[in-house]
This record gives C-alpha cells, structure tokens and sequence, in this order.
C-alpha cells in the first residue's frame, strides 16, 4: 500500500459525532437506579462471583464458570432495567467463532455483546482492569485478556493465549475505540483488534450498540430503563489479509458500524 493512501486510511479513522436524543425521564429516578445497579454487581462479585473463582481455579472448568458470568450479566442487565434487540443474528454461522469488534458508549454494551453474541466468547479489556483484585482475577479465568502493545512479550503471550482460547472454540469481542465514547460519539477504531483477527485467521462482525449511551452514558451517572440496540452485521473475511491489510479492514469495519449508527453531525 502507497503511503498516500496509508495518510487517507488514517485520516479517515477520526472521531464521528451523532445526533443525540436527551431522555425525558427522571435524573432522580436515573442516579438511583444507577446505584441500585452497581449495588447488585457489588454483591455478584462479592458473595457469588468469589466462591465461584476459588472453585473454578481449582477445578479448571473455565466454561462452567462461563455459564455463571451469562447468569450474572443477564442478572445485571435486569437491574439496569435494559431489554435488548438484536437485529443481524442471522449473519452468523452456526457454531462458527468470530472476532466481534464494536462501539463502545456503554458499560452495557460489555454484557450485552457477552450474553447476546450467541456463542462462548471472550472478551480483550484493558490491561489494567485485570489489576483490579478478585475481579481480574476473574476476567483472566473468564477468557478476558489484555494486549499490551508497548511491551512486546507480554503482547506476544496474550495473542498466543487467545489463540488457544480460539482453539477451544471461544469467539472475541473487542471494543476497538478503547475506552468508553462519550454519548453521541464514536471515537477511532485501535488496530489491536484486526490485529487479533489476523493472528486467528477468524471473520470480523462489526457490531454496532445503540441507545446505550441514552440508557447508561458514560459520565452520566445516570441508568434509565429502556431497549439497547445490538445489531450484527455482515462478516469481514480476513482469509489471505496481511498486515497490510490492517488499515484498509479497520477502515471497512469502523464504516460499517457508523452506517448503522446514522448519520454524523456536519455530513
């Protein structure tokens, strides 16, 4: 690839603003949900997620332990007082793994992707999430791993650790901006997950969240009850792609799920 179109690709990967629709609905309500909501993920972590690690370390039964973070997501989504659509599933084959890489407005959109994806998967979070006590330690016995590009070993452990979760059958899912977008936004796509793709072999599905940044934006500190969007999109075939192909399907991939999203401010 030239380096003209190199500098376009890039160019074209800057942050996008939508329209957004301010709710209507109680702010008081909406901060006491909200602590309501991480009252109840205090008390999974505490009182069931932590018998369950200790158990599940030593017997070595990851997907039994999958099933109970579903529980727990479904769980918390129910405090939240979110239902979900899902448009798109019939984009998938059956019992085929993905890397999933979506927007990012919401901590929603975490257990949404993990419960609604429709198959065992994996997720990519930041390193220093697994950091946190008892609860990275968790994320690493629940397929949750961390790249860390600026320390070559460890990111060449963490791909090969993903390559076995891969071989297990796991499909991933990675929120590509990084972090959490604040409402409205959609900030640039970060190569690390067509860099997971390509090391696969697997298919991209952009996944594109809406109305999670209404229901639980970020900086909000409000949680309404409402409907969050998941729309999955047809898959990116990595098939003979190369590392010069990262930009070009990062590129495909971000344009397919601001499409969904709508239309950007100033366009």
């Amino acid at each position: 690839m030239s380096e003209h179109k190199q500098n376009l690709l890039v160019a074209e990967n800057k942050k996008l603003v939508f329209p957004l629709e301010e709710s209507n609905k109680s702010r008081f309500v909406g901060k006491l949900r909200y602590w309501w909501a991480w009252l109840v993920v205090s008390t999974i972590i505490l009182f069931i997620a932590t018998p369950l690690l200790i158990f599940y370390r030593f017997k070595k039964k990851r997907d039994k332990f999958f099933s109970w973070c579903d529980w727990g997501a479904r769980l918390w989504l129910k405090a939240c007082g979110a239902e979900v659509k899902v448009t798109g599933q019939e984009n998938l084959e059956p019992g085929r793994s993905y890397i999933f890489i979506s927007n990012h407005r919401s901590y929603l959109d975490t257990a949404t992707l993990y419960v609604f994806a429709g198959r065992r998967i994996g997720l990519v979070a930041k390193k220093e999430l697994l950091k946190v006590p008892i609860f990275g330690y968790g994320m690493a016995i629940g397929n949750v791993i961390a790249i860390d590009r600026s320390n070559r070993e460890k990111a060449k452990e963490s791909l090969e650790k993903a390559k076995q979760i891969v071989r297990d059958g796991y499909s991933f899912g990675v929120f590509a901006e990084g972090t959490r977008a604040m409402p409205g936004e959609l900030l640039p796509f970060k190569k690390g997950a067509i860099h997971l793709a390509l090391q696969t072999g697997l298919p991209i599905v952009p996944v594109a969240f809406k109305n999670t940044d209404r229901l639980m934006g970020k900086k909000t500190g409000v949680a309404y009850a409402g409907t969050i969007e998941m729309a999955i999109l047809p898959p990116i075939s990595t098939e003979g792609k190369t590392i010069e192909d990262i930009m070009p399907l990062l590129i495909e991939t971000r344009n397919a799920v601001a499409a969904e999203l709508g239309t950007p401010l100033g366009r």
